[in-house]
């Protein structure tokens, strides 16, 4: 959605301005964790004494989320950039390197040991995303006028506006997110296990944060065009979708994070790919080579065995 958002306008639509996207997705972040905590509290009272408490008289505990939530608002500038420049299977195969930087850091800052597997795992990953990128460089050409599309008073033989992409700037963006992803997550992880806060308290602190890093890079790099245009120029319904998407969609993470296990994440992962895939070849006429099957054949298989725990599953089965 995000890709089709970025790259398709109908004719005499203004493109919306990504910064205004991220900072309204921080703001929408907020006001879901805020509900969430109405809902637990079950009573007003309740929920006003908790972030009276929780949120309004711990300044410092908010203090604390500035690095991770200022990391999270240039990954998620640079996800529209990514993804402007990306075809969306592409994208989506290149930024499961956030696994291989989150295993880094999470050495680093965690002080976690990885064996051999996961390790194995991880250059695994690194051919695959290789592969998949081969195909990116190799067919950087400027995209094509899709189907026409009737629009109002618009000609039906009046194609949609297709926006010039530049694989490698994409790349490049995946890259620095995924990099700015894996720091950030490992250091969100280290305050979580250093205190008993709860995880929503957690989430509306960083989005706080959050939404004051968008909203200073929007009015430091997009103030001329909002001063033209205005806060949601260009916005539609599947803009908003696309807000709420990238919005509810990091709280989904939390969840899956709480509830769920690295297998099933890694089962996810694959879905993931597979129907960006498929979505891709319709509607955006995306033509799969080999080099871009097998390598994200690879990445699946190397986030499924990085999931897993082999000497635990060997251990099960030894006899007693």
């Amino acid at each position: 959605m995000m890709r089709y958002s970025r790259i398709v306008q109908k004719p005499g639509q203004s493109m919306y301005i990504a910064s205004t996207a991220v900072f309204l997705a921080e703001v929408l972040k907020i006001i879901a964790c805020l509900a969430v905590m109405r809902y637990q509290q079950r009573s007003w009272e309740g929920f006003t004494l908790m972030v009276r408490h929780e949120i309004l008289g711990k300044p410092k505990e908010t203090l604390k989320m500035l690095i991770p939530s200022g990391l999270y608002a240039l990954q998620n500038n640079l996800l529209y950039v990514a993804l402007s420049n990306l075809e969306a299977a592409t994208f989506q195969v290149t930024y499961q390197m956030k696994i291989l930087s989150t295993a880094i850091f999470s050495v680093v800052l965690l002080g976690r040991s990885l064996n051999r597997d996961k390790w194995c795992a991880l250059v695994l990953l690194m051919i695959g995303v290789t592969m998949v990128q081969s195909q990116s460089m190799s067919s950087a050409a400027p995209p094509e006028p899709v189907a026409s599309e009737t629009d109002g008073d618009m000609p039906l033989d009046q194609p949609l506006v297709l926006a010039v992409q530049n694989p490698f700037i994409g790349l490049v963006a995946v890259i620095t997110s995924c990099i700015s992803s894996g720091f950030a997550g490992c250091y969100f992880e280290k305050i979580l296990k250093t205190s008993d806060t709860s995880m929503w308290v957690r989430n509306i602190q960083l989005g706080i944060s959050g939404a004051f890093f968008s909203f200073v890079g929007m009015v430091m790099y997009d103030s001329q065009a909002l001063r033209e245009g205005g806060l949601l120029q260009g916005y539609d319904w599947l803009t908003w979708v696309v807000v709420a998407n990238q919005a509810l969609g990091g709280l989904l993470v939390a969840i899956v994070v709480k509830y769920a296990d690295n297998i099933l994440k890694g089962f996810a992962t694959s879905l993931s790919i597979i129907v960006s895939g498929i979505i891709s070849f319709y509607l955006f006429n995306f033509q799969p080579t080999m080099p871009f099957v097998l390598g994200a054949a690879i990445v699946m298989v190397s986030s499924y065995l990085y999931g897993i725990d082999f000497s635990k599953k060997m251990s099960a089965i030894k006899p007693h």
